[in-house]
């Protein structure tokens, strides 16, 4: 993924207010009606931070009647996923290089 994507996805994820819909997601659809009511903001403002969720990829939407209902998307967050996999194994690397030095000299170890 590029890297402007996944700062778009990451800066979605930083908002409280968009978190808090995508954990209310998490449990299946709602409306945004549904999702603006405990966060007692107006559906405009709702409307806005699930615009920026569905364009990022988290979400989606769709629309029946004057009632739009939004869901998360299977692999919305799988990017996410994939970097910190990827920091973890970096991580793991460097621990493992670590560790073999101080295998390989003894006399500096504490």
């Amino acid at each position: 993924m590029e890297v402007q994507q996944l700062d778009r996805v990451f800066h979605a994820l930083a908002d409280p207010l968009r978190l808090t819909m995508i954990e209310q997601l998490s449990r299946g659809p709602a409306s945004v009606k549904e999702l603006a009511g405990p966060l007692a903001i107006a559906l405009p403002s709702a409307v806005k931070h699930l615009q920026l969720l569905e364009q990022t990829g988290i979400v989606r939407s769709r629309k029946a009647g004057r009632v739009r209902t939004y869901d998360l998307r299977p692999d919305g967050l799988v990017p996410v996923g994939d970097w910190v996999r990827r920091r973890e194994a970096a991580l793991g690397a460097a621990f493992d290089r670590l560790a073999r030095a101080m295998l390989d000299h003894p006399e500096t170890g504490a």
